[in-house]
C-alpha cells in the first residue's frame, strides 16, 4: 500500500482561521471543495467502530470529541453557526454524543450500522456523531466493556483520516493538491470537457434510468490477516487482489445463476497516491480507479486475472480517471449554483452501471489516547446512495470486510468464508509473485 500522511502542500494559511470563520458565516459549506460538496449533497456517510475495555460515559465521550476536533479540525466545519477550528461548547457536545446501557455486546457492530441520515436532520449541529453502548455487567468473557462508534458525513472524513485518528495523529487537511506539479494544459482541458459532458449526460440519463430505492443492509466480517497473507502467497497474487476476488466472486455467485453479471463485474476501487498534481482535489487524498473483472468459474484463475487487471491499471496513468471525476464534480456544483434544484434526487440513485466499489483504507493501528482501550477487530466503512460497497480495514491481526449493499446481496456475504476455506484446501500450482507487490503494512 502507498504511504499516507496528513501533511499538505505549501499554501498561504496565515489568516486561514479568520477567513474560514467569515466564509462559514456566509454559507455553512462555503469551505467545501467540489469533491466535499458532492459527498455532502449526496448525504454520503462513513463510520468507524470498535470494542473497548473501557466503559465510556458522557463526559468521556465529550473528551474524545474534543480530542478528535483538535486532531481533525475539519470536523468543526459545514453547519450553521460553525466556528471552524474552535472547540465545541457543551451543548453541542451533548447533542452529538450518546450513551446506552445494554445487557450484551453480541450482534455489534452490525446492528448499529445504518445510512446515518440523522446526521443531516439538523443543520445547526456538527456533521458527525459519537455513540457508545456499555455492557451492564462490566466486561464480558472477551474483555469487552463497551462498543463505540463514530459516524460522519463523508465530506469531513476519509479512510486515511480514520487511520490517523486511530493512531492519535493529526488528520487535518491543508491544500492537498500539488500546485507545483502541473498537468499539461491540453490534458486538463480534455479532462474538464469530459467531466462537464459526463455531468450533463449523467443528469439526463439518471432522470430516465435511475433505479428505485432498494432495501439496504449492512454486514461485517473479520478475517485473520495471516490467513489472507498465506493464501495470497500461495496463489502468487497481491493481498488486495485476493480480497477483491473473494468479495466479488462470493457476491456474484457460482454456476448459471449470477447476481451481478455473467460476463464482467464493473468495479471502482480506491487507493492513496502521494504523487499529487494541480488538478487534484484540495481536501481528499484518495484516488479512484475503474476496473472490469472478467467472470471465470475457477476461482484460482479468477483471482489471478483480477491481480493482472489491477497491475495493468496501475502501470498506466492512475490520475486520469480521478481528474475527470473531479471535473464532473466541479461542473455539477456550477449547475447547482445556477439551478439549485439540480441535480435532482434521481441523480444520486444512478451509479452508471457500477456493480461494486471496493475500498482499501490505510492500516488502522490503535495508539495513544484517542483509542486507549480499543481492541481489534476494528471496523470502518461507508454508505453511498444505491452503491454497493465493501470497505477493507486492515489492523495488526485482523482485516475487516465492511459491507453496505442491497439486501439481496447480504445472504452471499457468508460465502466469502466458504470460498476462502475451499481455496485454502486446494493444491494450487505455484506462480511467481508480481515484481512489485504491495503489502498491508
Amino acid at each position: 500500500m502507498k504511504s499516507f500522511s496528513s501533511s499538505s502542500f505549501a499554501g498561504q494559511h496565515a489568516d486561514a482561521l479568520a477567513l474560514a470563520q467569515a466564509a462559514t458565516r456566509r454559507h455553512p459549506q462555503a469551505l467545501f471543495t467540489d469533491f466535499q460538496w458532492f459527498l455532502y449533497e449526496g448525504r454520503d456517510t462513513v463510520f468507524f467502530t470498535a470494542f473497548s475495555t473501557m466503559a465510556y460515559d458522557k463526559e468521556g465521550l465529550g473528551n474524545m470529541v474534543a480530542e478528535m476536533v483538535a486532531l481533525a479540525p475539519q470536523l468543526s466545519h459545514g453547519f450553521v453557526g460553525a466556528q471552524p477550528g474552535q472547540p465545541f461548547p457543551k451543548h453541542l457536545l451533548d447533542a452529538i454524543t450518546s450513551v446506552e446501557i445494554v445487557d450484551e455486546l453480541d450482534g455489534y457492530p452490525d446492528q448499529w450500522l445504518s445510512k446515518s441520515s440523522d446526521i443531516f436532520s439538523r443543520d445547526d449541529l456538527p456533521l458527525f456523531r459519537v455513540m457508545t453502548a456499555v455492557r451492564r455487567g462490566g466486561p464480558d468473557a472477551h474483555g469487552r466493556a463497551s462498543v463505540i462508534q463514530v459516524r460522519s458525513s463523508h465530506a469531513l472524513l476519509e479512510g486515511s483520516d480514520s487511520a490517523l485518528l486511530t493512531r492519535s495523529q493529526l488528520a487535518g487537511h491543508g491544500v492537498m493538491s500539488d500546485k507545483a506539479n502541473k498537468l499539461p494544459f491540453l490534458s486538463r482541458l480534455g479532462s474538464a470537457l469530459r467531466g462537464g459532458a459526463l455531468a450533463l449526460v449523467y443528469m439526463g440519463i439518471a432522470t430516465v434510468m435511475a433505479p428505485p430505492e432498494q432495501p439496504w443492509g449492512f454486514r461485517t466480517l473479520a478475517l485473520q490477516r495471516h490467513r489472507l497473507r498465506r493464501l495470497a502467497n500461495k496463489l502468487g497474487v497481491r493481498q488486495r487482489s485476493l480480497m477483491f476476488a473473494l468479495v466479488t466472486r462470493a457476491l456474484n455467485g457460482e454456476g448459471a445463476e449470477k447476481h451481478m453479471s455473467k460476463k464482467v463485474i464493473g468495479a471502482a476501487y480506491t487507493m492513496l497516491d502521494t504523487k499529487r498534481n494541480n488538478a487534484d482535489d484540495d481536501f481528499f487524498r484518495v484516488r479512484a480507479l475503474e476496473a472490469k473483472f472478467t467472470v471465470m468459474e475457477d476461482f484460482v484463475d479468477y483471482v489471478r486475472a483480477v491481480d493482472d487487471t489491477v497491475a495493468n491499471i496501475e502501470q498506466k496513468d492512475i490520475t486520469r480517471f480521478q481528474v475527470v471525476i473531479n471535473s464532473m464534480f466541479k461542473a455539477l456544483r456550477a449547475v447547482n449554483r445556477v439551478a439549485p434544484f439540480l441535480p435532482g434526487k434521481r441523480f444520486w440513485r444512478f451509479n452508471g452501471g457500477m456493480h461494486i466499489v471496493l475500498t482499501l483504507v490505510p492500516p488502522h493501528r490503535t495508539y495513544g489516547p484517542m483509542t486507549h482501550g480499543m481492541i481489534e477487530p476494528l471496523y470502518c466503512g461507508a454508505w453511498h446512495t444505491e452503491v454497493n460497497i465493501c470497505t477493507f480495514c486492515p489492523g495488526r491481526d485482523y482485516v475487516t470486510f465492511n459491507f453496505s449493499m442491497e439486501q439481496r446481496h447480504l445472504a452471499n456475504v457468508d460465502k466469502v468464508l466458504g470460498l476462502l476455506e475451499d481455496v485454502e484446501r486446494r493444491d494450487v500450482s505455484p506462480r511467481h509473485m508480481p515484481p512489485a507487490v504491495e503489502r498491508l503494512h
